[in-house]
């Protein structure tokens, strides 16, 4: 009888003894090898994971006060991305268009339907002016009957050859120097019922920049001369990469371009068109030359 109480405590002791060092007994974590890593991390299309665009941190533009511009004039240009220095607009991975796109329907960015940035758009309105609605005839085969569907069809970023940038170029007295900043963005489109039409391209919405600015500065796009460093949109529209031609300047009857050059029914050659393009580079030359033009030498 003593034997077997003996065997009994020495049994408990054991089991509280045990449960006290399994309780103390540190966790061990489990031994990580190439298969338990996502695969996201294991097949890249690169020889190294680049977060480079995503972790940056984007610069913020020059204050500037009301007292220190003492010249300005507003601009619209006309970016037509199927120039060879446009071309990163039009990339198949990252299109400007696209992204936009994205933006709005995540909420990060702010349409609205004109340039003086007044009248906000909706997502639904935004939503349908980029696409449409077309009514077909079908055969049903079970029935024997014609069947009308309304079929939905969204624009193609490939059919956005153009985008209209609205800036102002002002004289900072404080700097001493010519600037520009951008102001709004504009895609350009026109449906296939409106070229029929004979109706020219409009924009489809109206981005305020200096709002985008930030978002724009984590889309990569194509930097033609080397890869491991990719531009982003907000690299393309702060350094100007890219190739324009002036629409509209700023003026007493808000005139652009095109209306102080009406063509003439019975020209053939469009001189109307190639004078539009000498008056938009001779703006060029008078901004370009306006800060030069200040000093004396």
């Amino acid at each position: 009888m003593n034997k077997f109480l003996k065997l009994i405590g020495i049994f408990g002791f054991s089991s509280i003894a045990f449960a006290n060092y399994a309780q103390d007994k540190p966790t061990i974590e489990p031994i990580k090898t190439e298969s338990s890593q996502p695969t996201e991390d294991m097949f890249i299309d690169d020889i190294v994971k680049k977060t480079l665009i995503e972790d940056k941190r984007l610069m913020a533009v020059q204050p500037i006060r009301e007292a220190d511009v003492v010249w300005e004039k507003r601009i619209q240009r006309v970016i037509d991305t199927r120039e060879k220095l446009n071309l990163p607009f039009r990339s198949q991975e990252s299109n400007l268009f696209t992204a936009f796109r994205k933006m709005i329907d995540a909420g990060d960015l702010t349409a609205f339907s004109s340039d003086d940035f007044k009248l906000i758009l909706s997502k639904e309105e935004v939503e349908k002016k980029m696409s449409s609605t077309d009514t077909l005839e079908d055969f049903n085969p079970d029935t024997y009957e014609q069947v009308i569907k309304i079929v939905k069809n969204e624009i193609n970023w490939e059919n956005i050859n153009s985008y209209r940038i609205k800036e102002v170029w002002y004289f900072d007295k404080q700097r001493s120097r010519m600037d520009v900043r951008i102001l709004g963005i504009a895609p350009i489109y026109a449906s296939p019922k409106d070229i029929e039409s004979g109706i020219p391209p409009s924009p489809l919405f109206w981005i305020y920049y200096p709002q985008a600015r930030e978002a724009l500065s984590k889309v990569r796009t194509f930097n033609d001369d080397n890869d491991v460093a990719p531009m982003t949109y907000s690299d393309i529209f702060d350094e100007r990469v890219f190739t324009s031609y002036i629409y509209k300047r700023s003026n007493v009857l808000d005139y652009r371009l095109k209306d102080f050059f009406v063509p003439d029914p019975d020209d053939t050659e469009n001189l109307a068109g190639i004078d539009m393009l000498l008056y938009s580079d001779k703006i060029k030359n008078e901004l370009l030359n306006f800060e030069h033009d200040l000093w004396e030498y």
